[in-house]
């Protein structure tokens, strides 16, 4: 079992897609209390050039949270966070393929 006494903190673990499409990436926020609702969670960020996400320049990249889960691995309070990723001027990243997907979807279920 790899569940750990934290007391009233909580381990983030915000997961988003890579600047191939592929691959995974994610790290570690922790936080002063569990929340599984993703308003209540900061946008946070990462050098986007060590993930094919950017260039030299502003390659800061943002990670805004779009859904949480009970981390199934570390247990307790922890949780998964999906993200999306933004660019240095908060808009949709151009390998964020998920708001417009997302968008998309909302129109279709709007004609039934």
């Amino acid at each position: 079992s790899l569940s750990v006494t934290q007391g009233d903190k909580c381990q983030a673990y915000y997961i988003w897609i890579d600047g191939s499409g592929q691959g995974l990436r994610g790290k570690t926020k922790t936080l002063d209390q569990p929340t599984m609702n993703p308003a209540d969670l900061p946008i946070w960020n990462f050098d986007g050039s060590s993930t094919g996400q950017a260039v030299g320049e502003n390659s800061d990249v943002y990670l805004q949270p779009v859904a949480c889960f009970k981390d199934p691995f570390r247990r307790g309070n922890n949780i998964l966070v999906m993200c999306e990723t933004l660019t240095h001027e908060l808009a949709p990243h151009p390998t964020n393929k998920r708001r417009s997907c997302n968008e998309a979807m909302k129109k279709c279920a709007e004609q039934f």
